[in-house]
């Protein structure tokens, strides 16, 4: 009996050390960042200095410029930090606020970045005091340019009344400003209840009606409600940007998730995240119960499309270590829930294997889904 067990912890204990290099290369070499540290900028005070230091600026004609980088360092969106560059006139108005490059979706970022109008031709004082609430279907990033914009404008109203220079880290005591903790809201709440479901009760009840109970939970409040799912994206934000204890409530029910995802096969439950919390993999479940007429699919084509399968990760796993193409995971199906701001053909696909799945059970998740592939590895 223990023999037996060895076999399968063994296994899948190197398959979890497989995912950990994967992502850890993957953030290395696309964001030169691993678990927030920054590889490729990581300045001391002196190199701050001796760099003359680029958190603020004042043009010609008496614009004040306020880079977020170094101010919000600590600030993740979804990919990972989201600076910019905040515009002053001289007469203390918020004149733009343009973003720098950074690794958010672009479709969710461009979504969340309508906000910035909201600061636009504000006085100081008024933007600081404003409260601006996150966007709908792009909640991290748009709490994340929220921040940021708190930040860089108390920095600015600090140094513009105060008349203090940058310090050697850039950094300013922004302890006064209401800069967004990304508390626990009641979807986060509920998302967390739901997700502890999915991963306690399986463990002890075999019920096929409570199973359906929480493939619908999983479908309207991980999914449709929150948007909250085990993804590449998730996977690298993680990896990349580490966890900033500032929004841990916010990423409590996804942190739980990706616990359940990699460490249950390591206690003989390969499969469990796939089976009782996926969303797109639950409504997929509930898609096929709409008939009991299934064709059957041949050993041959069966093993050809687990082929391709395999093949398709293979490649994708080389454009995103590669860095050659990193883009490919911020449209994997899963995003179709964030529907307001999902891409139109990430939608569209996401309805053709929904309607596939009548006939065919679960087709994404058996022959596609590369997240799938990841757990299976």
């Amino acid at each position: 009996m223990q023999n037996a067990k060895n076999k399968k912890f063994i296994p899948a204990l190197l398959s979890l050390v497989v995912v950990v290099l994967i992502f850890s290369a993957a953030a290395i070499v696309r964001d030169g960042r691993i678990f927030g540290i920054d590889l490729r900028h990581a300045h001391t005070m002196t190199d701050a200095v001796a760099l003359g230091n680029d958190t603020m600026s004042v043009h010609p004609d008496g614009t004040i410029v306020v880079d977020t980088r170094l101010l919000a360092k600590d600030v993740q969106g979804y990919g990972g930090p989201v600076p910019l560059r905040i515009y002053v006139s001289k007469s203390g108005v918020v004149d733009s606020i343009v973003a720098e490059p950074n690794a958010e979706t672009p479709d969710f970022f461009n979504h969340a970045s309508a906000i910035f109008a909201q600061w636009q031709g504000k006085t100081i004082d008024e933007a600081t005091a404003m409260e601006v609430d996150g966007v709908t279907g792009a909640t991290f990033s748009s709490r994340a340019i929220i921040a940021n914009v708190q930040r860089g404008l108390a920095y600015a109203k600090q140094h513009a009344t105060l008349g203090n220079a940058p310090d050697a880290t850039g950094s300013v005591d922004v302890s006064g400003s209401s800069v967004s903790s990304g508390g626990f809201t009641l979807g986060g709440i509920v998302a967390l209840i739901v997700v502890l479901m999915g991963a306690v009760v399986p463990l002890f009840v075999k019920n096929r009606r409570w199973h359906y109970v929480q493939l619908v939970l999983n479908v309207i409040v991980l999914g449709l409600w929150t948007g909250t799912f085990v993804s590449y994206t998730l996977l690298m934000r993680l990896f990349s940007g580490g966890i900033n204890l500032a929004i841990l409530a916010t990423l409590a029910a996804p942190l739980l998730m990706v616990v359940v995802a990699m460490l249950y096969p390591l206690a003989d439950r390969p499969g469990h995240y796939c089976a009782h919390m996926c969303p797109f993999g639950s409504a997929q479940e509930l898609a096929g119960k709409l008939t009991r007429r299934k064709p059957r699919i041949s050993p041959r084509l069966n093993r050809a499309l687990n082929m391709f399968r395999n093949v398709l990760w293979g490649v994708l796993m080389v454009l995103m270590l590669t860095a050659t193409w990193t883009a490919w995971m911020d449209y994997e199906l899963f995003t179709a829930f964030l529907y307001s701001s999902a891409s139109v053909w990430v939608i569209v696909f996401a309805v053709l294997f929904l309607v596939l799945s009548v006939w065919v059970p679960r087709p994404y998740c058996r022959f596609v889904c590369p997240t799938g592939s990841l757990l299976r590895s």
